[in-house]
């Protein structure tokens, strides 16, 4: 295997090519194959040559064809930052202070869908895994957010996906965040409500047991659900959107200082007019 650098120092001394990133570190990402031996030789050429520079978090991004170079780099300092299916993310810290690195990401995003329809029934589930699976109980629908996906997006999929039936998104009606949940995470689990567009159900046969539209009373009396309290105090506020007495948070489109464009869910009855 060729020993070769993707760039050098003034000097000729062989360096890791890499881009500067906004807070004084440097991103490398390897490519193409390389033995540790020549890595290493690369690696402490590149170190010394970014400590002249002042530079700070230095993230290498090994492609999961590369986990050969994995031990090389921790011994140099370096430590698991994250890992996608694709590549692991390493890092390290040149200055003797304490490290400002940013942590992993550590939420998961669920959303539970209520829907109702004239009859003021509400469409439940049954499900074929999970710690509910075999026990009767009807549930509405839930899933987990989609990297990439909005919260709306995401509730009007998982309906649909599960049950068949088309949805519009309405609002978030309430939150919950817990913690040293899936894979040790904070889970944020939101409540929205949709309008069916449509009514006949058509389950997904992989992971649901049963669907159906059930009036709202007869999901709401379940022992499983008076003896939770969440779920007894979100129907609570199920309840009290039925009867006009309550307002959730809709999405409205904007745009970041970046222009990247995003929803800022409000009470939008209540909320300021935008210009």
């Amino acid at each position: 295997m060729a020993c070769e650098a993707e760039s050098s120092d003034e000097s000729g001394v062989k360096l890791l090519s890499g881009t500067n990133d906004q807070y004084g570190g440097v991103i490398v990402h390897i490519i193409d194959p390389m033995d540790p031996d020549c890595f290493l030789s690369f690696l402490n050429s590149s170190i010394a040559h970014w400590k002249l520079e002042g530079k700070k978090g230095i993230w290498i991004k090994l492609p999961i064809q590369r986990v050969n170079l994995v031990e090389t780099a921790v011994m140099k300092g370096f430590w698991y930052h994250h890992a996608e299916p694709t590549y692991l993310m390493l890092v390290n810290w040149i200055p003797p202070s304490p490290h400002t690195l940013p942590a992993n990401a550590t939420h998961r995003v669920g959303i539970g869908a209520f829907l109702l329809n004239q009859n003021r029934e509400v469409l439940v589930v049954q499900e074929k895994s999970g710690h509910l699976q075999g026990t009767g109980v009807w549930k509405f629908p839930t899933g987990v957010v989609d990297e990439g996906e909005d919260i709306y997006a995401a509730a009007v999929r998982e309906v649909r996906e599960e049950t068949g039936i088309d949805s519009e998104f309405v609002e978030i009606l309430a939150f919950r965040q817990i913690h040293k949940s899936f894979f040790d995470k904070s889970d944020l689990f939101f409540i929205c409500m949709l309008e069916p567009l449509s009514f006949d159900i058509q389950k997904q046969e992989q992971e649901i047991e049963a669907a159906q539209w059930m009036p709202f009373e007869e999901y709401a009396a379940q022992p499983f659900v008076q003896n939770n309290e969440l779920l007894k105090y979100v129907n609570e506020i199920c309840k009290s959107k039925m009867e006009g007495e309550y307002s959730g948070f809709s999405p409205v489109p904007t745009t970041s200082f970046s222009d990247q464009k995003s929803y800022l869910y409000l009470n939008s009855s209540r909320a300021p007019k935008r210009e």
